[in-house]
């Protein structure tokens, strides 16, 4: 497996729908082409079971139903992109803090839950081949260090955990058996938390290619502990890894100007200042470029030649009115008191005004040693 230079871009045609514009050397261009232009080779999508309330309302957040996540794709393919397919199994964000059952499947006990994860495996998978999407990663799950489809399949509950899991793998085996299968979790300096997990999982199966870890240097501890982690779960697992999230800030400046929302509305940036205070690099335009400096290194010299590439998470979520992580109808969904709004511009790789940042070059000039 080749390394893979990934991006997340699940939010584009929400963000382009809201007036998002990006410029690269002070023109105007379409963000793939961007993108295309700075070596990017594969797009990350996700893709929500039907972020939509009963009566019509969107969840927002780039509205990643199949309609959508499927426009993404075929648009990513036709500019020469591979596709990572990321199958949440929820009908909204579903990470180790919540991982809400779809709506649909509300009802249904394991049996029940294996059998739809398979067919909505295996009927988003048809659809997207069917259409000659250039699927190149299917990942079964999102963030699972909690498990999916709670409360049947909540950490410890490792016999429902698999029993999903596989049930999704088969889908994707019955697709397509060439295409890679990644397994994700969050957390990517926490070491103990990926033996317990991959202990337990790989005793129910084994039948997967890639562990994915998430990594946010304000989250998950330091590089150092990064490292570690995959130099161990490398030689333990012998899976090839993947670092399925990253971000790292470039600046503090506030952008409730370009949101347009009341203090009220909005919820500002997750790098809250006690957050920073834990990141080895400052966040400014040349702390953002260190840092993926410094983890480029690191991760293409895993051992055994394990570490096969990024996605960075949603480096184009500029702050621009009516794009944001969440509306009232998806707070109602997860029970969550909000507020909604950009959380995430200041980790992007293009500055507010929608300039490529030096990050950008810094990713197309990388080559891994082979």
């Amino acid at each position: 497996m080749k390394f893979v230079k990934g991006m997340d871009l699940s939010t584009l045609l929400e963000l382009e729908r809201c007036g998002a514009k990006y410029y690269d050397n002070g023109e105007e261009r379409d963000l793939l082409a961007i993108m295309k232009s700075y070596d990017v080779d594969t797009i990350r999508i996700r893709l929500w079971n039907d972020p939509w309330s009963e009566t019509g309302e969107s969840y927002g957040a780039g509205e990643n139903d199949l309609k959508t996540s499927l426009e993404i794709a075929k648009r990513v393919t036709a500019a020469g992109f591979g596709v990572l397919l990321n199958f949440h199994y929820s009908d909204f964000w579903a990470d180790p803090g919540k991982q809400i059952k779809p709506k649909a499947w509300a009802d249904y006990g394991v049996k029940e839950l294996e059998q739809a994860v398979y067919d909505y495996t295996l009927e988003s998978m048809q659809t997207f081949l069917d259409a000659g999407v250039n699927i190149t990663m299917v990942q079964v799950g999102n963030e699972l260090s909690n498990g999916l489809l709670w409360p049947e399949g909540k950490v410890p509950n490792y016999d429902n955990i698999a029993t999903f899991v596989n049930a999704g793998i088969r889908a994707v085996r019955k697709a397509d058996a060439a295409i890679p299968v990644m397994i994700h979790l969050d957390n990517g300096g926490n070491n103990a938390l990926y033996r317990e997990w991959f202990d337990n999982f790989t005793k129910r199966g084994e039948d997967f290619e890639i562990i994915g870890l998430s990594y946010y240097p304000f989250w998950h501890g330091s590089l150092q502990m990064l490292n570690d982690n995959m130099n161990d779960i490398a030689e333990r697992y012998g899976k090839d890894l993947v670092i399925a999230e990253v971000s790292m800030g470039y600046t503090m400046e506030d952008y409730k100007n370009y949101e347009k929302l009341s203090d009220e509305e909005r919820k500002g940036y997750a790098t809250r200042p006690a957050l920073v205070e834990k990141i080895e690099y400052p966040m400014t335009k040349q702390g953002q470029y260190d840092f993926m400096e410094d983890f480029l290194n690191r991760i293409s010299h895993i051992k055994g030649g394990k570490g096969k590439g990024f996605f960075y998470w949603e480096p184009a979520w500029i702050p621009v009115p009516g794009s944001g992580w969440a509306t009232p109808a998806s707070l109602k969904y997860m029970n969550d008191p909000g507020p909604c709004g950009n959380e995430w511009a200041n980790q992007a790789l293009f500055d507010y005004d929608g300039n490529a940042l030096p990050t950008l070059s810094l990713i197309r000039d990388f080559k891994p040693e082979v």
